[in-house]
């Protein structure tokens, strides 16, 4: 893959567009150093589907959850209050 400079890049920007949108990826480099990546939209992989319930079922909650949270809640506060914890 061929690595153009920055000054060139903004000088044939038209034209570089052109060849990437016909599979002709290139690498804009600034100080020789790689900075981007330019290529065709399409050739992107197609970002993964979030499945939404796809734990559904894989834990349980105890049933004394919520008594659970409040403890926790209390000893959260005592120590943000500097307090000592039980």
């Amino acid at each position: 893959m061929r690595t153009i400079n920055i000054h060139e890049a903004k000088t044939h920007l038209s034209r570089l567009v052109d060849e990437a949108e016909k599979g002709e990826s290139f690498i804009i480099a600034k100080a020789g150093k790689p900075k981007v990546l330019v290529t065709r939209l399409d050739a992107l992989p197609a970002p993964k589907q979030r499945r939404i319930g796809f734990m559904k079922g894989m834990f349980t909650l105890p049933d004394n959850y919520e008594e659970i949270d409040r403890e926790l809640d209390k000893e959260i506060e005592k120590l943000m209050l500097g307090e000592e914890a039980e």
